[in-house]
């Protein structure tokens, strides 16, 4: 079966080691973790921020007073996913180094996780929602040949 379509997006924001997340997200990953997410075509932004950048969107957004890893974007879900997929470098190096896990593999974690979210997951709004979503992350990650990032 054939993958979604994407139209795809990658900026990268004012970010303290660029070069090293530059390295972990190169476009052809991306788009892999992305399309692999999807279960419709999807013009999607994938914006890599700073502390501050990502401080300010979330309170914006979410009235939280914190940067957190992954911000979603969603403006509609058919016949086309469109998006904007905003990822807070620090937060993510941060987060990454805490698990034991590599930068690149932390970021297609949330990139699939990210794009969920586009597409009407959410693991907020029950138990049951949350381990939906977090068992089809897992069955993604691993068709992408990733560990489960919640073992």
């Amino acid at each position: 079966m054939a993958l979604p379509r994407l139209s795809l997006s990658l900026q990268f924001g004012d970010i303290p080691h660029a070069a090293r997340h530059r390295q972990a997200l190169p476009r052809h990953t991306v788009t892999r973790c992305i399309r692999h997410a999807l279960a419709l075509d999807a013009e999607i932004t994938v914006r890599i921020v700073g502390q501050a950048e990502g401080l300010t969107l979330n309170q914006s957004y979410r009235a939280q007073d914190h940067a957190t890893n992954v911000l979603t974007f969603d403006y509609a879900q058919s016949p086309l996913v469109l998006a904007d997929l905003v990822l807070c470098a620090p937060v993510v190096a941060q987060e990454a180094k805490e698990q034991g896990k590599t930068l690149a593999a932390h970021y297609a974690h949330l990139l699939v996780h990210g794009t969920l979210h586009a597409q009407g997951w959410d693991h907020e709004t029950s138990l049951a929602d949350a381990l939906a979503m977090e068992a089809q992350e897992v069955t993604i990650l691993r068709g992408l040949g990733m560990p489960n990032p919640y073992a």
